[in-house]
C-alpha cells in the first residue's frame, strides 16, 4: 500500500547493538532528527551490550531484544513488531537487515521497511582473511540477493556503496537510494570543543598524527605504522591510534619491531575522539576499504588536516577527489609517509562549509523523511 505519508508517526531503528561504532552513531543522529520532526522513535537493538545509550537523544526509547546475536533476534523482533506496530522500520547491518526482512513478513503487519547498507560488500568478501570467522561474510551476498528485495526501499551511504551493492546482488541501481550519513550536527561542534586531557597535547612535544577506528584488518594500521616509521626518519612526530580490536597484539608487535614504542600509543576506545582531532596536526586514514568513513567527516568538521588512502569508495567522495584532503594509494607506506610529512608542514584551518554541508544531520534526516513519506 502506497501513501503512508503524513500518517508516519512511529519509526523503529533496528541495529545489532548499542556499542561505539558507525551505525549506532548514525542511528542516534537520525533519532534526534526524527524526534525534532515530531515522530516517536524506538532504538531497537538485537543484543544487549555496549555503553552508547548515554549518547542517544532523551526522547528515544531503547528496546533490547536480548538475543544472543543478531541472527537469533527474529522471534523477539516479530513480537515487538506485533506489539508496537511501528509505521516504519529502518535497519542497518547485513544480519539485522536480513532478520528485519524476515520479521516484517512473519509479523504480517502493515509497516514499511527500509534497509540501509553501510559496508562495501565486494571488498569485504574479496579481502577478508580466509578464516573460519569470515564464513558468514562470504555467504552474505546470497542472503542479500534473496531477501533485500523484500524491503520497500534500499539505502546506501555513498555512491560507491550503492554501485557496489548493485554489482554484488544484482539489485538494479535505480532501486537504491543514496543518503549520506548524518555526521555534522550542532552537538558535534559542542563535543569538538570539550576539554582534552592527554599528556601529548600538553607537554609542548612533537606534533601528533591521529588515527581513529577499530583495530581490524580493513583499517590496515600496519601500513600506517610503517609509514610513520618513515616519517620519523626526517620529522619529529607522535602517532596516536584510538580504537580497539583483534589486531592489537599484531600492531603492538610491529610497533616494537620498528622501534616506535616511545612515540606510538594505542590507548583503546575513547568516549569522544573529536577533541583529539581538533588538537592533532594530521588525521590519517590507512584503510583498504571504506563504504563511507564517518571519522573523515568528523575530522574535517574538527578542522583537521586529512590524509587518507584512496580506497573504495568513501574517502574520494568525502574529500571531493582530493579538494579537502590528500588521497594516497592503499598499502603504500612510502606514499602515505610523504603525504603525512607534507601535511605536518601545512597550516591548519577550518574546512570549507561546502565540505561539510553534504553530511549534515539536517540534510540526511530530510532525505530519509522524504523517502519514508513517499513509500
Amino acid at each position: 500500500m502506497k501513501g503512508l505519508g503524513a500518517r508516519v508517526r512511529h519509526v523503529a531503528l533496528f541495529h545489532p547493538c548499542l556499542i561505539h561504532g558507525g551505525i549506532p552513531r548514525v542511528f542516534g543522529d537520525l533519532a534526534s532528527g526524527f524526534l525534532q520532526a515530531g515522530l516517536a522513535v524506538d532504538m531497537v537493538q538485537a543484543t544487549w551490550g555496549g555503553n552508547f545509550s548515554g549518547r542517544l537523544p532523551s526522547g528515544a526509547r531503547v528496546i533490547d531484544l536480548n538475543a544472543r546475536r543478531a541472527l537469533t533476534s527474529l522471534v523477539p523482533l516479530v513480537r515487538y513488531l506485533r506489539r508496537e506496530r511501528p509505521d516504519v522500520v529502518i535497519s542497518g547491518a547485513v544480519q539485522t537487515n536480513v532478520v528485519a526482512a524476515w520479521a516484517r513478513r512473519a509479523a504480517s503487519i502493515h509497516c514499511r521497511l527500509v534497509l540501509t547498507e553501510h559496508s562495501m560488500l565486494s571488498a569485504v568478501i574479496e579481502s577478508a582473511p580466509r578464516l573460519s570467522t569470515s564464513v558468514r561474510t562470504r555467504i552474505s551476498p546470497f542472503f542479500i540477493r534473496r531477501f533485500y528485495p523484500w524491503a520497500d526501499a534500499l539505502v546506501a551511504v555513498s555512491q560507491g556503496a550503492a554501485e557496489d551493492l548493485a554489482a554484488v546482488t544484482g539489485i538494479p541501481l535505480t532501486r537504491i537510494h543514496i543518503i549520506h550519513n548524518p555526521v555534522v550536527s550542532p552537538e558535534l561542534f559542542v563535543r569538538v570543543s570539550e576539554p582534552l586531557e592527554h599528556p601529548w597535547f600538553d607537554d609542548g612535544g612533537p606534533p601528533v598524527v591521529l588515527a581513529v577506528g577499530r583495530l581490524d584488518y580493513f583499517k590496515d594500521y600496519p601500513t600506517l605504522l610503517r609509514a610513520f616509521a618513515k616519517v620519523r626518519e626526517t620529522t619529529k612526530a607522535r602517532l596516536l591510534i584510538l580504537g580497539e580490536g583483534d589486531q592489537r597484539a599484531a600492531l603492538e608487535s610491529i610497533t616494537r619491531e620498528l622501534g616506535l614504542e616511545a612515540d606510538v600509543s594505542l590507548p583503546g576506545n575513547v568516549a569522544n575522539p573529536l577533541p583529539f582531532m581538533k588538537r592533532s596536526a594530521v588525521f590519517a586514514q590507512s584503510s583498504i576499504t571504506e563504504s563511507f568513513g564517518n571519522v573523515l567527516v568528523e575530522a574535517l568538521a574538527a578542522g583537521a588536516t586529512v590524509v587518507a588512502t584512496d580506497c573504495r569508495f568513501g574517502p574520494r567522495e568525502i574529500l571531493a577527489n582530493g579538494a579537502y584532503g590528500t588521497l594516497v594509494p592503499i598499502r603504500d607506506p612510502d606514499a602515505l609517509a610523504r603525504a603525512i610529512t607534507d601535511a605536518l608542514c601545512k597550516p591548519r584551518g577550518p574546512s570549507p562549509a561546502a565540505a561539510l554541508a553534504r553530511f549534515s544531520r539536517d540534510a540526511s534526516v530530510r532525505a530519509y523523511l522524504q523517502l519514508i513519506y513517499a513509500l
